[in-house]
């Protein structure tokens, strides 16, 4: 059965100023397969070259929220308590840290953690 879903790339910005960023992870969202879940990589040598003064635990730590709220688990704070929708939605909005959402895409398919897997490959590597 295909489903419909929706993906946000997640990116790193180090410097918001500089409007430079590494793509890092990867949420999807299915809402026909009650589907919510993050992947994400950090490729700590790339990240050197872009900006060797940020703090890249700080940024796994971001991830790792992430993740949190995706699973609906204590990492997620007050958000993991939403609906996957609601999650996704938080998840989603534009911020001004240095994780930061990227536009909505959206596709079919019919198994959605396979999906993120092919996304995440592609996006981040």
């Amino acid at each position: 059965m295909r489903m419909s879903y929706q993906y946000v790339v997640l990116r790193c910005v180090p410097r918001p100023d500089r409007e430079e960023f590494l793509n890092v992870g990867v949420v999807l969202h299915c809402q026909s397969a009650d589907f919510l879940d993050v992947r994400w990589h950090v490729d700590r040598d790339r990240f050197r070259v872009l900006d060797p003064l940020l703090d890249l635990d700080q940024v796994c730590e971001a991830l790792t929220f992430v993740e949190g709220v995706c699973r609906g688990d204590d990492r997620g704070g007050a958000a993991a308590r939403q609906s996957p929708g609601q999650r996704f939605g938080f998840l989603k909005a534009p911020r001004s840290t240095v994780l930061q959402p990227g536009p909505v895409h959206g596709g079919v398919t019919d198994d959605p953690a396979r999906q993120l897997e092919r996304l995440l490959e592609q996006l981040v590597g």
